[in-house]
């Protein structure tokens, strides 16, 4: 399945044409990413000892272009490294390799472009490589050879010409930086017992091999790797693979491992460490093991990971109607990591919050994103691993799908957690927020797009991720989750596929799926009771944006819309043009005809996107929208929890747009009074929070706390009841996470009795730094309102507790919650910490900034920093950090006046040439979002003010 494959030919049935998707782009990829330079990073920047390359006439030479020429395919490596866990004479951790390509030639060339970046290359006869032919073919001589910089490549250019159809070996031999820069054959330290230990660890996703070894780095260039590890003895090297044979060398350990299966290089991955692990074997005999520092396996962190491995690789072998793919399954949690988690094939790289569980410190919130991340990575194992994209521009179904089949692995893992309903809060809600911006960009994308490695690290957003979750939902939703799985399982065994009867399509998957990939963004269905029409149009928050991007579509999508009336579910029907009306439908526009929408009584409502299923926002008449108010105050639970989540997050956003009054949307939080489930609330604190940072620098500000504490007094107290006055916790998964706003806003709105429980808890642990009794679930919680309301003792305890957490998940706990603190100086002092790896890991700098930007005293003191550091950030992290993405949007996230706008394009401006890397795209989605702002409170600013007022008397 080297570079993936191409369908030309039409597939009869839906489940064919969704397979024919699959195929279409294969896929390959996971994971969030940064990338950091180290200090040190100029001391291995590729050697420049070889000739310099031949003067050029124009830069539109081969080693000028990011995507290398289709005239070279490889077919396996051998690569040895050898790291070195201690400095050397010039104070530097190094790794030293050897490494082999046999590549067979596809195009006569005289030219060969492999990856090198960072890497000081030995010279043989003064040229980086040697080059053999292999079966008896006699290689060209070597002419020259230099290292192309901006392109990250290795030139060598031959007197002669290979032949198609020859194989070759290329050899090199070379030192590298073993740094700290969390990319490529890096570094990890952490401290046991009072030692400072030290690891090499990988991570390649996405362009980062190259940084290991000379490698062809593109995910189609797959190949067989043959890894062999030297290291210390007393470490244990792990790989892909399994091992197999480790030889005592006099000082090191030398470990062979078995050879890969055909793959990408951004899925190879090794560690040398002294880790432990637990383990356990699945039915079939695979060999599951969870490794991490010894402390954290001895303490049963790893545990948790371990029960639930084993049921998701269950639930996707039968999902996909595959057999997993090796014989083992590592998981590796890692002290320093910059992604969530990597899906490198059997050994599966994490952050430590992703993978361990301490169930005396760790909340239930980090017991779900374990479930969920694993079972986003163990998804990869086939989709991604053993089918894999051909290029990055084709992200977002490996990624998307990943996100969507990682709530379906989690449920099957934990059935009572209602883990399904939740794609709503954090796939759906979240797309829709980045959609529905001019500065957007379709799930495809073209590959003349995505070329650079800042290009291609920019690939991985919220478009990628959770809009794919979300349309690939919906499609599963139209077609049935059966055929969905089954056309999964032929795109995996490339088997033919039977007719499914009950499907009933307007059109073939590909051409309905085409609206929603291609084009950017998502519509607006408005449906007009009293007439029958509906109607799509193009939801943007800024109404009066102009559309940049051209769409062959038009902006047209096929829609298909589940709906309910009377309280019954009703027939699917499709929106296929701009508007119709339900009585002309039938020919037009529906597969089934529903009831004539004009018949609904004034007491009958109408409720569309059940169940939330498909990929966009409903408006309705004003009659309607009555209706459903109404129906939500006396009788909320008639209408499904998720479409309760629904109604207020499309409100709220229409009403931002300036498609409905602002009014309208503030009533739906009306009913909250009675509301208890997780789903609602989540939604509606979202777009509460909105209007905190809209509003908390001005005198709308009182007005809404007094309603809000209003609002949340009875969940409080409902919470405060069924817990025995906060001493105990709810047995139901999601309300847990209830209880945890229920705290949250009470303390945040003033709440008679919660921010003095909050204190007082804090209080007692300061008083037993040995003795923490405040619940794992209300930590982050009790943490910040307590450093909120407190000095330099509360933060400084903060602090302390911080830098002695052997949790990972307590120490992201407390590090948030030292952000709130109001005491300016504490906050710039942080900050600083924040460039200082001793203090605040380089995997945790930007989050780090951007918990102190959401602290109202703390955002004009990060947005100061960030701009006077910007230069500093930008040479550390590199124009491929994702991290730059979250950073921008997280420091302009409360802009809304003039003067910041301004402000934004003068950083814009100023940093033009230092450039923005991977955060281009957030800087502009800033502007946008800080204009569109700026003109909808001019308009509805005092309107909103007054209706607080008025409701919360």
């Amino acid at each position: 399945m080297g570079k993936g494959y191409y369908i030309s030919r039409h597939l009869a049935t839906a489940a064919m044409v969704l397979a024919a998707i699959a195929l279409l782009t294969i896929i390959a990829l996971s994971v969030v990413y940064n990338r950091e330079k180290s200090k040190n990073a100029a001391k291995f920047t590729n050697a420049t000892t070889s000739p310099v390359p031949p003067t050029q006439k124009t830069p539109n030479e081969p080693w000028d272009k990011y995507r290398l020429p289709d005239t070279l395919s490889p077919e396996y490596y051998n690569v040895t490294l050898w790291p070195r866990l201690v400095k050397n004479a010039n104070g530097m951790y190094i790794f030293t390799g050897i490494s082999g390509v046999m590549f067979t030639c596809v195009k006569k060339t005289d030219l060969i472009l492999i990856h090198s970046n960072k890497l000081n290359l030995t010279l043989f006869k003064g040229h980086h490589a040697k080059l053999t032919g292999q079966s008896g073919v006699t290689a060209p001589a070597i002419k020259t050879t230099w290292f192309q910089m901006e392109t990250q490549y290795l030139v060598i250019q031959l007197e002669g010409k290979l032949k198609p159809g020859k194989s070759y070996w290329l050899y090199t031999e070379f030192t590298g930086e073993l740094a700290d820069d969390l990319e490529g054959f890096y570094r990890s330290e952490y401290m046991e017992d009072g030692e400072k230990k030290i690891i090499a660890i990988t991570q390649m996703q996405a362009t980062y091999a190259r940084k290991a070894f000379p490698c062809f780095d593109e995910p189609g260039m797959k190949a067989v790797f043959h890894i062999t590890l030297i290291h210390d003895r007393g470490t244990t090297a792990l790989s892909n693979k399994t091992e197999k044979v480790t030889i005592d060398g006099t000082a090191v350990t030398r470990t062979i491992f078995a050879p890969t299966k055909k793959m990408s290089t951004y899925l190879i991955a090794f560690v040398v460490s002294d880790f432990k692990y637990i383990s356990a074997k699945d039915k079939k005999g695979v060999l599951v093991r969870i490794w991490a520092r010894k402390k954290a396996i001895e303490d049963g962190q790893g545990d948790y990971a371990l029960k639930i491995t084993q049921p998701i690789l269950e639930f996707f072998e039968k999902y996909y109607n595959t057999s997993y793919p090796l014989s083992k399954s590592d998981q590796i949690a890692l002290p320093d990591f910059n992604s969530g988690a990597m899906e490198n094939w059997g050994l599966v790289a994490y952050r430590e919050t992703a993978l361990l569980y301490d169930p005396q410190t760790s909340a239930n919130g980090n017991k779900q994103r374990v479930v969920t991340v694993v079972s986003h990575e163990l998804a990869h194992m086939w989709f991604g691993n053993l089918v894999t994209l051909k290029w990055w521009n084709d992200l977002w179904l490996n990624e998307g799908f990943a996100s969507y089949v990682e709530y379906l692995g989690a449920d099957y893992a934990e059935p009572t957690w209602d883990m399904k309903d939740q794609t709503i809060l954090y796939d759906l809600q979240r797309a829709f927020a980045v959609d529905s911006l001019t500065s957007s960009h379709p799930l495809s994308r073209k590959e003349e797009e995505v070329n650079t490695p800042s290009e291609i690290s920019e690939m991985f957003n919220t478009i990628s991720y959770s809009k794919g979750a979300a349309v690939l939902k919906m499609l599963s939703e139209f077609l049935t989750e059966p055929v969905f799985a089954k056309g999964l399982s032929v795109s995996l065994t490339v088997l033919s596929l039977d007719q499914t009867p009950g499907v009933k399509l307007p059109y073939s998957v590909h051409e309905i799926m085409n609206r929603w990939i291609l084009q950017m963004g998502f519509p607006v269905i408005t449906i007009d009771t009293r007439t029958g029409n509906v109607s799509q149009k193009h939801f943007l928050l800024e109404p009066e944006a102009v559309v940049d991007r051209k769409s062959e579509f038009n902006y047209e999508w096929f829609v298909p819309i589940k709906w309910m009336k009377k309280q019954q579910v009703q027939d699917q029907l499709w929106l296929l043009q701009k508007s119709g009306t339900l009585n002309l439908v039938k020919s037009l526009y529906m597969i089934h005809l529903p009831q004539d929408l004009a018949t609904v009584s004034k007491n009958e409502w109408v409720l569309a996107n059940l169940h939330v299923s498909g990929y966009f926002r409903v408006n309705y008449d004003l009659g309607n929208w009555e209706r459903l108010l109404s129906q939500l105050e006396s009788g909320h639970q008639v209408i499904p929890v998720v479409n309760r989540a629904q109604i207020l997050d499309d409100a709220f956003n229409l009403a931002r747009a300036s498609i409905i009054n602002i009014t309208l949307a503030l009533r739906t939080t009306k009913y909250l009074l009675h509301e208890r489930k997780y789903i609602p609330w989540e939604a509606a604190l979202r777009n509460l929070n909105y209007f905190f940072q809209l509003f908390d620098r001005s005198e709308v500000y009182g007005a809404m706390q007094a309603y809000l504490k209003k609002q949340v007094k009875p969940l409080f107290e409902y919470f405060g009841n069924i817990s025995s006055n906060w001493t105990a916790v709810p047995s139901g998964h999601t309300d847990q996470f209830t209880q945890i706003i229920a705290l949250s806003l009470a303390c945040s709105t003033g709440v008679e009795g919660c921010r003095e429980l909050t204190r007082n808890w804090f209080k007692k642990w300061m008083q037993n730094p040995h003795n923490n009794v405040i619940h794992p679930n209300l930590r982050s919680t009790v943490y910040c309102n307590a450093i909120a309301a407190g000095g330099a003792e509360e933060w400084n305890f903060g602090w302390q507790m911080f830098q002695k957490a052997t949790v990972a998940a307590e120490a992201v706990k407390l590090r948030s919650a030292l952000a709130c603190t109001k005491v300016p100086w504490l906050l710039n002092r942080y900050l600083e910490y924040t460039m200082n790896p001793e203090k605040i890991r380089k995997q945790d700098a930007t989050s780090t900034i951007g918990y102190i930007a959401s602290n109202i005293i703390g955002q004009s003191l990060a947005w100061d920093f960030v701009r006077a550091n910007w230069d500093y950030f930008f040479k550390m992290y590199g124009t491929g950090s994702f991290s730059f993405s979250r950073l921008i949007s997280d420091i302009t996230y409360r802009f809304c006046t003039p003067f910041e706008l301004s402000q934004l394009k003068r950083f814009q401006k100023d940093n033009a040439e230092t450039g923005f890397g991977s955060g281009t795209r957030a800087l502009q989605q800033a502007i946008e979002k800080t204009t569109a702002k700026i003109k909808w409170l001019a308009e509805n600013k005092e309107p909103v003010h007054q209706w607080f007022l008025s409701e919360s008397a």
